[in-house]
Formats: structure tokens, C-alpha cells, sequence
């Protein structure tokens, strides 16, 4: 296995647990508890959580596998990381730009990723003071355009998102990542279990809900649906963008990658298929339609908590589940730009966090604009917040994990990721196969889907 590379002096966490922790904060975020049931939603629930399941199986746990043994071998900043084994299988140099693309990529993420967690602290406090208390869809439906309309509150909500994220990701991997992760995932957990707990034993529709989410029909099995299913699974794992490679420079070395994954992707999927069976029971039971798109927690949801006994109280409940969890990843999408500054410049860990967070929390304005006084700009026909998330959903995600795939498979040293991975031959062949070929077809139809 991996030690410590000579070149650098990074810590690693202090136990398995924690990296499978952090790895899985990472990938527990809004893609789970926003975008998944949306989604599931509007492909047709069964039909499109099989395809999802399959993309996690056959594409996301041998490309997770991947960036975590590409950064636990180098235990250098994703860049550096491709540099160095560049390098090393005296290879072209452009491999680099894996690395570039990742750093950019959860960049841009974490500029439009912010806004909508923003969001959900603005509607968990609305809830718990009652704001909402006994309007009508449409009268919810009016708050939130409204949110969005004012640019003075999106800023604060944004603002204050940010701020959390750098206190926490400035103190370090010790005292700020492990610890915040520590209290964070098992609050998320409890919570998450909570609420699944209340859509069994009071909606008196989960097992519509249930229905809806696993009765295949395979008709709505289409090319967009699939390419959906394939970007979702890239979104939700944090693939293509170098988080888990840099958190895999800091997994200790006698940690089990395979093993990880596994438990990793494990963990993401519960949870987002949880996350489902939690808000279309919600739906289902005040007569709301499951196919609302990106408003279904933000009007839909809130519009069955408004109404129900106790609903201000569970409404918050869900909205800090949901706050907790888009912190969890947006910690990990500031991690590759910030371990890349911190050797490049050899500036120490605050102010290179307070510095890469500013930057984002400023890029981001252009997402907070979109639903106001710049919702008239557009490029390509979408306003900054659609063109950030098309971007990174269709191409980058998917283009980074291709080429980190490739790059894994083909270029790099078989001896660096076969003593990473630390498989039988026969496993080691089987995941080769994955990342050589099934990766980049896969993303291939994603492209000629979205393009054509």
C-alpha cells in the first residue's frame, strides 16, 4: 500500500472511519435529498432509479475507486497528483488538466451550490417561525419566487452558507474537517431516519410512494432518461470533479479503497433512495404531483408541512437535514482548488480558504442574479444558474471522469493503482475493464445524448 510521499508533509485522517466519513459527506449533499427525488420524479420513478443504480455499479464505484487510489498515491493535491504521475509513466504533460478540470469544475459547483443550500436556510428558519403556517401552494409558491426576486436576501443566505463552510474547512483536517464531518453525518442520519419514520407511520402513503419509486415500467427507459440517470450518479458521488482525490491524499494507508467505495457508494444510494421515500409520501398525500421539478421541496414539500399539525417543526427538522447535507459536500468541493493553493503558494490553510471562499461567494452573485436583476442575461438561452449547472452536470462531471478513467486505466503505472487497490488479479482485471472501457462509452452516450 501507499505511504507517505516524500514530497509533502499532508496528514491523513486519523482512522478508516473518518475517510469513509468524509468520502461519504462528500457524496451525501443536495444531489441526494434536492435533485434525486426531482428527478426520479420527472423520469418516471421505477424506470429511472434502475438505470441510476446500475450507472452507480457499473461507472461510479470503479471511477470512485480510481480518484481515491490516484490521490492516496501521490498524497498531493489533485493537480499535483496527475503532475507527478505525468511524470512518473513519462507520459504528455496535458494528462494535467484532469486536474484543472476537477479544481474548476467544483468551483463552479460550489458557486450555484451555495445559493440553492442558502435556500434551505432561509425555509428552515421560515418554517420554525412560522411563516408558512396554514398558506395555500400557491401562496408558498409566491414566497419562493419572492425569495428569489430579492437579491438582498439570497446574498445573506449565500453569505452566511459560505462563511459556515470556510470556518469549518479553514481549521484543518483534524480540527475542522473530521470534527465537523463527526458531528455532522450522524446528525444527518438521525435526522434523515427521523423523517423517514414520520412518511411511514403518518402520511398514510408511503406505500405509494414506495410504488412509485421501484415499479419499473420500462417504457419511460429513454436516452434522456438514461443520460439523466448517468449525470445524476456523477453529481451524487462526487466523481469527475477531484474531491475524493483529494480526500484520498489523506487516507491512511492500510484503508481498504475497494472496501471504502463500496461502503461509500452503499451509504449515497440509501440515503437518496430514503430521501424519495421520504418526500413523494409527503406529496402523494396532499394531492401534489411528484414530476415538479427543482421547486418540489421548495413549494411542493413545504406546502404539506404548511398544513399538517406539527408541520413547522418537521419542515425544519428537513431543511437543516438538507442544510447539513449540502454542507457536507460543499467542504469537499472547496478541498481541490485549496490543497492545490496551499502548495503552489505556500500560503497557510486560513487564508487560502478565506480566499478561495471569497471567490466563490462573489462568482456565486452571478447565480443569485439570475432570478432578478440579471434573469434577462443569458447565454446560450440559460441564465447563469442553468448554464452553471448544465455545464457542470452534462460536461464537465462526466468529461472529468472519463478522462480520470482513461487515465487510470491506460496511462498510468498498472503497479501504482494495483498496489493502491490491493485486489485479487481477477477483481484488479475486472475494475481495469471498467475504467478502460465501460467508463468512456458510457460517458460517450451521456455526450451524444445531451448533444444531439
Amino acid at each position: 500500500m501507499s505511504g507517505q510521499n516524500p514530497t509533502t508533509s499532508r496528514k491523513t485522517w486519523n482512522n478508516r472511519w473518518t475517510f469513509m466519513l468524509a468520502a461519504a459527506g462528500s457524496a451525501i449533499g443536495l444531489g441526494n435529498i434536492w435533485k434525486f427525488p426531482y428527478i426520479a420524479g420527472q423520469y418516471g420513478g421505477g424506470a429511472f432509479v434502475l438505470v441510476y443504480l446500475l450507472c452507480i455499479a457499473l461507472v461510479g464505484i470503479p471511477l470512485l475507486m480510481a480518484e481515491t487510489a490516484i490521490g492516496r498515491s501521490t498524497r498531493l493535491s489533485p493537480l499535483n497528483a496527475m503532475r507527478k504521475l505525468t511524470s512518473d509513466a513519462g507520459v504528455f504533460r496535458g494528462w494535467e488538466v484532469i486536474g484543472w478540470m476537477g479544481m474548476v469544475t467544483g468551483f463552479i459547483i460550489l458557486t450555484f451550490y451555495s445559493v440553492v443550500a442558502g435556500w434551505a436556510l432561509s425555509y428552515a428558519w421560515d418554517l420554525l417561525t412560522g411563516v408558512f403556517n396554514g398558506m395555500s401552494a400557491d401562496q408558498i409558491g409566491g414566497e419562493f419566487e419572492a425569495l428569489t426576486a430579492s437579491a438582498p436576501r439570497q446574498i445573506l443566505w449565500h453569505t452566511l452558507f459560505m462563511v459556515i463552510t470556510v470556518l469549518i474547512t479553514a481549521r484543518g483536517v483534524h480540527k475542522g474537517l473530521e470534527k465537523g464531518l463527526q458531528v455532522m453525518m450522524p446528525t444527518l442520519f438521525v435526522l434523515l431516519f427521523a423523517m423517514l419514520g414520520y412518511s411511514i407511520l403518518a402520511t398514510g402513503e408511503f406505500m405509494r410512494g414506495f410504488h412509485f419509486m421501484f415499479d419499473v415500467d420500462f417504457s419511460k427507459i429513454t436516452g434522456e432518461a438514461v443520460a439523466a440517470a448517468m449525470g445524476q450518479a456523477f453529481f451524487t458521488l462526487s466523481l469527475g470533479m477531484c474531491a475524493l482525490m483529494a480526500y484520498g491524499a489523506y487516507m491512511p494507508a492500510n484503508n481498504s479503497i475497494p472496501r471504502t467505495a463500496l461502503n461509500v457508494a452503499f451509504l449515497d444510494t440509501l440515503m437518496a433512495i430514503i430521501s424519495g421515500l421520504i418526500v413523494f409520501p409527503i406529496v402523494y398525500a396532499h394531492g401534489l404531483e411528484p414530476s415538479a421539478g427543482p421547486g418540489l421541496l421548495f413549494v411542493s414539500l413545504t406546502s404539506a408541512f404548511a398544513n399538517i399539525t406539527g408541520g413547522s417543526i418537521l419542515g425544519f427538522i428537513f431543511f437543516t437535514l438538507v442544510g447539513i447535507a449540502a454542507l457536507s459536500s460543499a467542504i469537499s468541493l472547496i478541498e481541490p482548488s485549496l490543497s492545490w493553493v496551499t502548495e503552489r503558494f505556500a500560503i497557510n490553510r486560513v487564508l487560502a480558504t478565506w480566499l478561495i471562499g471569497g471567490a466563490i461567494w462573489l462568482v456565486g452573485l452571478g447565480s443569485v442574479f439570475s432570478f432578478n436583476i440579471w434573469a434577462d442575461v443569458k447565454f446560450f438561452d440559460k441564465t447563469i444558474f442553468d448554464l452553471a449547472g448544465y455545464m457542470t452536470d452534462v460536461f464537465l462531471l462526466p468529461l472529468g471522469g472519463a478522462l480520470t478513467a482513461i487515465f487510470a486505466g491506460w496511462i498510468i503505472k498498472r503497479s501504482v493503482m494495483s498496489n493502491e487497490l490491493a485486489m485479487s488479479v481477477g477483481l484488479f482485471n475486472v475494475w481495469r475493464i471498467a475504467v478502460r472501457i465501460i467508463v468512456p462509452v458510457a460517458v460517450a452516450l451521456i455526450l451524444y445524448t445531451a448533444l444531439k
